[in-house]
């Protein structure tokens, strides 16, 4: 099985997205930088996939590295660098036979140069959908290991449970 690795456009997500546009407009840049990196480690937590968030300096100059947070791999570019133009050069060094890349960008420039490269493109929106149905997955299977769990600490052995269950059907059928 191929390792996955998806590399997302940090700011371009923050454009894309509802919540965190909105934090954007209302000058709140750094909130929603933090909320999609809090976004994107859950989304981690369950799409197996290595995950590498790239801001530029667009927005915050002089602060180029590249860091680990909350399981994901952060990374400033350079002043002079743009985020398309990280990514695109990232993207090639790291598909391969082995490696199977996905760019999160709504950027159409930069979707058509990783295709050209071999890596996958997902855009803004449809990683927003993606992660939304798996938060919706975790929820669900949460909900039946709860279920499970009040079934199993039930006072009654399977034997009793079977009883009770013909004492109902037979009352059910006497009406």
């Amino acid at each position: 099985m191929k390792k996955q690795i998806l590399i997302v456009d940090a700011y371009n997500m923050i454009g894309n997205w509802p919540n965190l546009d909105k934090l954007k407009k209302s000058n709140q840049l750094e909130e929603a930088r933090n909320e999609l990196l809090r976004i994107l480690s859950n989304y981690h937590k369950q799409s197996n996939s290595e995950i590498i968030v790239v801001f530029d300096a667009m927005f915050v100059p002089g602060i180029s590295h590249s860091y680990k947070e909350f399981n994901l791999e952060v990374v400033w570019t350079d002043e002079g660098q743009t985020a398309d133009s990280y990514i695109e050069a990232l993207a090639g060094r790291l598909q391969d036979r082995l490696t199977q890349v996905t760019v999160a960008t709504s950027d159409q420039a930069e979707q058509w140069t990783i295709f050209s490269q071999g890596a996958l493109r997902k855009p803004a929106w449809e990683l927003f959908q993606d992660i939304k149905r798996a938060n919706k997955e975790v929820h669900a299977t949460a909900r039946r290991y709860q279920d499970q769990n009040l079934v199993r600490h039930s006072p009654w052995d399977n034997g009793q449970l079977e009883k009770l269950a013909q004492l109902r059907d037979d009352l059910t059928t006497k009406k």
